[in-house]
């Protein structure tokens, strides 16, 4: 018997990824569609990605920017607000457009003004995404001031995760670049539904590699690094096999002036 010690995957898919659109999209999208042959595309544009009307034309956009002779598949998402028509989520994802909708906590990242701020306002789309077996895209981190940055991550898994399961049993759900030992360890403990994507930053870096030495902003990223412990357990988590954990590189590109300034 030959034994298999290694495999190549030959056309990878990134299941989180932001393009933007404009001049940053022609700029950035050659980077991935020579790489990936799919993509989960964030829907977190000015203004947001909300209706699958908008969304149909940003994938004309997506696709006028892939170079030719690169095979590359942009997977449609949604912006979730606390005005999402249910009925337009599911005439998009029954039209095969529409294969997620992102929640963004209000105010928890870039361009998440539009955001959730109450979620008891969004349990009518949740309840028909269950119906329609559409997946719930999470970016898992409480906004509360009073939660240390490090843990918002962890307090969103008690406070916000655990109680939407338990009230939408069916409903998939993605962490997105789920960064904490617990994250793992939650979506470890959920006998289905449950997945988290994994940034290749977040398995390389943690937070002394952002302070140690003096303060170096250019590793700073929401969520946040966390301890060495966590990164362990990330990669553990990423080398496992266990096939609920998958890539998410959340490439996110910015211009300077948005993310450099003198203290």
């Amino acid at each position: 018997m030959t034994s298999i010690n290694e495999l190549v995957v030959l056309r990878p898919d990134d299941w989180h990824l932001h393009l933007r659109d404009g001049a940053m999209l022609k700029a950035v999208t050659p980077y991935s569609s020579a790489h990936f042959g799919r993509a989960i595309i964030m829907p977190n544009l000015l203004p947001p990605i909300v209706t699958s009307e908008q969304a149909l034309a940003y994938r004309a956009r997506v696709i006028a920017a892939v170079p030719a002779g690169h095979k590359f598949e942009p997977l449609m998402t949604l912006y979730l607000t606390e005005q999402t028509d249910p009925d337009d989520v599911e005439t998009g994802a029954n039209s095969g457009l529409i294969k997620a909708l992102k929640l963004y906590p209000a105010g928890a990242t870039t361009n998440s003004q539009s955001g959730v701020k109450d979620i008891e306002k969004v349990y009518c789309v949740l309840e028909r995404m269950s119906e329609i077996n559409l997946p719930l895209l999470v970016h898992g981190e409480v906004t509360d001031p009073e939660v240390d940055i490090f843990d918002r991550e962890a307090v969103f898994i008690e406070s916000v995760l655990e109680p939407l399961r338990q009230r939408f049993p069916a409903l998939r759900i993605v962490m997105e670049h789920v960064t904490t030992s617990q994250g793992v360890e939650y979506v470890r403990s959920a006998q289905s539904g449950l997945g988290a994507t994994i940034t290749t930053h977040h398995l390389i870096i943690n937070r002394n590699t952002m302070l140690v030495g003096g303060i170096r902003p250019h590793y700073y990223c929401l969520p946040i690094a966390k301890r060495e412990t966590h990164r362990l357990a990330l990669v553990e988590a990423a080398t496992s096999g266990d096939n609920r954990f998958f890539l998410g590189t959340d490439s996110a590109p910015h211009l300077d002036g948005a993310k450099e300034a003198a203290c």
